[in-house]
């Protein structure tokens, strides 16, 4: 089953996940590492802007990164050659049908997948189906429901409610990053842990402030304005309001704050 991807394919896109990589490696990706010689999968890998740090930390793994998007996945094997990168084979695939053998990888990593997917407790699954006994998934999952910023806008709230309802038209989730536990739970894994990460910006921190708060968020949302408007969740004046006041908490006395959740768990 294809996952619907509210936030489209365009380059414009490309960019936006690779600033949120670039600026996220250290919260989401420093405490993650597999042991030489283990295979991993990483299921949905996009254009590999988590994969790049992913393959980075563990040297010495071998990572196969599977994509539904050929596109996606050319993009993704292009960043990890120009990296000079070794350790990773991309295949194109859909993760509810993936080509590979019961039992047959030591780790799996998930990052910013599950929320777009109309049954991820599905999806968890038949993941587990390909862990080996004693493997360990990884998943990390953002939650649009713990963003807070200063000053406070109600046409920025409602501009990031569009976003939040396009996606759960589209089969997806925008705020399941708080049901991580329970999901992995209910899919069997055992001694489930999950870590909230927070970002918190202010303008003591300008890689942040330009990197997270403008480059990734604020333009996550301003990316859906035309679906948003074509399907009447919201209008222009309304809707620019609300990107205008995201932009604002990127200024000298703004402060923006958002929570990732970041869970592990065992066959």
């Amino acid at each position: 089953m294809a996952r619907s991807y509210v936030h489209g394919y365009d380059p414009r896109e490309n960019l936006r996940l690779q600033d949120q990589a670039s600026t996220l490696v250290e919260l989401l990706h420093s405490d993650t590492a597999f042991p030489p010689g283990s295979h991993v999968l990483e299921a949905g890998c996009g254009v590999g802007a988590q994969t790049i740090p992913l393959a980075r930390n563990s040297p010495g793994a071998q990572i196969v990164s599977v994509d539904i998007s050929p596109a996606s996945v050319a993009e993704a094997r292009r960043r990890a050659a120009e990296a000079g990168l070794s350790n990773v084979e991309f295949r194109q695939g859909d993760l509810f049908h993936l080509p590979f053998e019961p039992e047959s990888f030591d780790h799996i990593f998930v990052c910013f997948v599950l929320e777009h997917l109309p049954r991820p407790a599905g999806a968890l699954e038949i993941l587990k189906g390909h862990l080996k006994p004693g493997g360990t998934i990884t998943v990390v999952e953002g939650d649009h429901g713990s963003v807070f910023f200063h000053p406070d806008s109600a046409a920025a709230h409602r501009a990031i409610q569009c976003q939040v309802e396009l996606q759960r038209r589209a089969g997806g989730n925008a705020m399941i990053g708080r049901q991580l536990h329970p999901l992995l739970s209910g899919a069997g894994f055992r001694s489930v842990r999950v870590s909230p990460r927070m970002v918190y910006v202010d303008s003591s921190k300008p890689s942040l402030v330009e990197g997270f708060t403008k480059k990734t968020f604020t333009a996550m949302i301003e990316g859906v304005r035309e679906p948003a408007l074509r399907t009447g969740l919201s209008t222009p004046a309304d809707f620019d309001q609300g990107i205008r006041d995201l932009y604002r908490t990127a200024e000298s006395d703004g402060v923006f704050c958002y929570t990732f959740f970041k869970a592990a768990g065992v066959k």
